[in-house]
């Protein structure tokens, strides 16, 4: 009778393997399904070829996900994004809360077809449930899908079956990714209003200009008398807004699309996410919720058992800006050339000092996750503060800015009334 070697999930999403005896592969699967295992790989021994078939074997695999992995990460993967990562973190939540409770892979990947909220996810996750069956791992399967699953998550959830502990990774993964969407939903709604503000009041200008100050300057000009600098002025800038608003829009739209062609260089990039970082207030902003998603995500990797250079490299990809990304790829080299983590990111001067010596403490003590974790906690606390803080600046900003340009419309209408009032 063939004899053929497994590799399964088990309750709790944990990896077993084993042999079995079987005439077909159906029947071996169907053996260990009713065992409550899931089988992710089977193949049929060789006599006498057990140990070497098997080690081959992983080697081969092995090196075909990482073959794999390092295609993913050329082609520039980036997760979800919006609504999806909303979807996504209950999902790994529910899987992770399943497998905790000892429930199989087989069932708990049905509890999240069953529960889908939309067709799309449904269809998804039918065909992750398929290539599992049919042999993959669940990183695997996963990594099909980058728009839903980002290196990241992939690499985490592989950590985790190589350790035996998917539900803790999948529960880690959770409170990360939320984490993480209410840190840019502070970011966005400290910059929501002034942009808001900035909108509105250009709204108002524009109105102001178009429609209101020609019929006035109009009956005006009537009178025969000669303007006053700031009203000649503002009718040249009100016929060059009429004649040529058109311009407007244009202008914006080829801004932006040159503005997309410089960022996608490796100058512009750099230069551009320097330039914002240099910004009062918005800048100590960007580079707070910078440093708290390097921390974050460097932590919840090396605590899934990620490897810390693999780690660095993942990091590198997700923390969102360029400056911050170059010095996380320099203590990756140094890394690899034998130094630890501290010395490089104190060098690198894009870190706050205090990060600096913090993560040298939790090198030294052996507790550098803990610490990690530590600094996100503080960075998000201080994100909160100065997120309060450009509310509070840029709200009396832009109400005076616009307070001065609509006084000037005023002061040069007004101005030349009252001219032929005195003259009268």
């Amino acid at each position: 009778m063939p004899v053929f070697e497994y590799k399964a999930y088990a309750a709790g999403g944990a990896t077993k393997t084993g042999v079995i005896d079987a005439d077909t592969p159906r029947e071996a699967r169907s053996r260990l399904r009713r065992d409550k295992l899931l089988v992710s790989e089977l193949r049929q021994l060789r006599s006498g070829r057990k140990r070497a078939g098997s080690a081959s074997g992983r080697k081969e695999i092995k090196a075909t996900a990482w073959q794999r992995l390092q295609e993913l990460r050329q082609s520039h993967r980036s997760g979800p994004s919006g609504r999806d990562l909303d979807i996504v973190t209950a999902i790994t939540r529910q899987m992770g809360t399943l497998l905790g409770a000892g429930i199989a892979m087989a069932d708990a990947l049905n509890a999240i077809i069953d529960q889908s909220q939309t067709r799309r996810i449904e269809t998804i996750f039918r065909a992750i449930k398929e290539r599992i069956t049919q042999g993959a791992s669940l990183a695997d399967a996963l990594s099909e899908y980058p728009n839903l699953f980002s290196d990241l998550y992939v690499n985490m959830v592989r950590a985790g079956e190589a350790t035996g502990q998917v539900d803790v990774v999948l529960r880690r993964l959770a409170d990360f990714m939320q984490s993480q969407r209410a840190l840019q939903r502070k970011v966005v709604s400290a910059l929501t209003y002034p942009c808001m503000m900035i909108a509105i009041g250009l709204l108002v200008v524009s109105i102001l200009i178009a429609y209101v100050v020609p019929k006035i300057t109009d009956m005006l000009q009537d009178t025969g008398q000669t303007m006053p600098a700031p009203t000649q002025f503002l009718i040249y800038v009100s016929d060059l807004f009429k004649n040529y608003w058109i311009a407007l829009p244009i202008g914006i739209f080829v801004l932006s699309i040159v503005f997309n062609k410089i960022y996608k260089t490796d100058h512009g990039q750099l230069a551009i996410d320097r330039f914002w970082l240099r910004v009062p207030v918005i800048g100590e902003l960007l580079r707070k919720q910078a440093v708290a998603r390097f921390t974050r995500t460097l932590s919840t990797l090396l605590s899934s058992g990620v490897a810390a250079v693999q780690a660095l490299q993942i990091t590198q990809a997700v923390v969102g800006n360029r400056v911050i990304a170059d010095a996380t790829k320099l203590i990756r080299e140094r890394i690899l050339e034998g130094t630890d983590i501290a010395s490089p990111l104190k060098a690198s001067g894009a870190f706050p000092s205090v990060v600096g010596y913090m993560v040298a403490v939790g090198e030294q003590s052996g507790q550098l996750e803990e610490m990690l974790d530590r600094i996100a906690d503080a960075f998000d606390e201080e994100i909160d503060v100065v997120t309060e803080r450009v509310t509070t600046l840029l709200e009396p900003l832009m109400i005076i800015v616009l307070a001065v340009v609509v006084g000037f419309i005023v002061y040069a209408i007004v101005l030349p009334i009252l001219s032929v009032g005195t003259i009268g």
